[in-house]
């Protein structure tokens, strides 16, 4: 085995590697044929707040999974980044990609400022600190009259391309290059140095400085790329909706689906918040549609509790038990 490695000169990793970006390929490959196949918008509604979702697990588990440090405030950075593109558009008519860039720059910032703040502490303190971000994320915007105030904002986005095939397309296959994108980053991160690292700081937060882990360094890291990349999520929401409000970019529901999806799916693994994130949107998305949308919440609870009772790493600690007993 070790001869065939080094006479094709290809490792497992990098055998890995190449499927991983053939599959992101793919995804996107995919994406494009249905934004030119399919003739019901609502598909394309309901498709980015499905993959929006994904993105926003992912950005997520960064900081969540990875370094283990539960972040009950992802809104406040969802939310900031749908206010960061909504100024930007009113005050300026900035592009799409212009907005994004001053998203993930804010949301950075910003999670820099709440890691250096609250870093020191942990568990349920570090929590409490990330819901007050929220709320005062949401205050602010509340007395910012520019921004609709309590009142909601509504705004006339730029169209999209002529090329997309409409709107609801063009903001389809945005979101799936930001997901795509946040996958792939977070598969670097995951087997990376860093990811060595956040999973030791992980476990043991002392074995880890002592065994000369720059844990402070490295939690700062995780909470500006996570604040990046949840910000990031919410700058399209502009061009998506046209009309925001404080009740909805930082509502409850996202930051519920954020946590939850990761543990459903498992926050081990770049896999397991996309897993969580398709499986638990798409079923709430035919739920809205089916039966009521009041039950999202309510679907997220039961789902998340059965988990978390059951199978506490999610769905690919599932799948990891039954390949062991296979093997064994």
């Amino acid at each position: 085995m070790e001869f065939a490695v080094r006479r094709t000169g290809r490792s497992p990793r990098a055998g890995r590697s190449l499927a991983f970006a053939l599959g992101c390929v793919a995804v996107l490959t995919l994406g494009v044929v249905l934004t030119r196949t399919v003739e019901n918008p609502y598909i394309f509604f309901a498709g980015y707040v499905v993959i929006q979702y994904v993105a926003v697990a992912t950005g997520w588990n960064v900081l969540g999974g990875y370094a283990g440090y539960i972040n009950f405030g992802p809104t406040a950075f969802y939310g900031v980044g749908v206010y960061v593109a909504a100024f930007l558009v009113k005050a300026t008519g900035a592009p799409l990609p212009v907005t994004i860039a001053a998203a993930g720059a804010t949301g950075a910032l910003l999670g820099l400022a709440m890691g250096w703040m609250t870093l020191r502490v942990q568990g349920v303190y570090f929590a409490i600190a990330t819901i007050a971000l929220v709320v005062m994320a949401e205050t602010v915007v509340h007395n910012i009259d520019y921004l609709g105030g309590a009142s909601g904002l509504a705004l006339m986005p730029p169209q999209a391309p002529a090329w997309a095939g409409g709107q609801p397309q063009f903001m389809l296959m945005v979101m799936l290059g930001i997901a795509v994108a946040f996958v792939a980053l977070a598969r670097w991160i995951e087997i990376s140095a860093m990811g060595r690292g956040l999973r030791a700081l992980k476990a043991s937060e002392v074995a880890a400085e002592c065994a000369g882990v720059p844990t402070f360094r490295l939690k700062l890291i995780a909470c500006a790329v996570s604040g990046a990349m949840l910000a990031i999520a919410g700058a399209p929401y502009v061009y998506y909706a046209s009309f925001i409000e404080p009740g909805t970019a930082f509502s409850l529901a996202l930051s519920l689906n954020a946590i939850a999806m990761p543990l459903i799916g498992g926050k081990r693994s770049w896999v397991g918040p996309v897993l969580g994130a398709l499986l638990l949107a798409t079923v709430q998305q035919a739920a809205s549609v089916t039966i009521s949308s009041e039950l999202n919440i309510l679907v997220v609870g039961v789902v998340l509790i059965l988990f978390v009772a059951v199978a506490p790493d999610g769905i690919v600690g599932i799948v990891e038990k039954l390949t062991r007993r296979r093997g064994a």
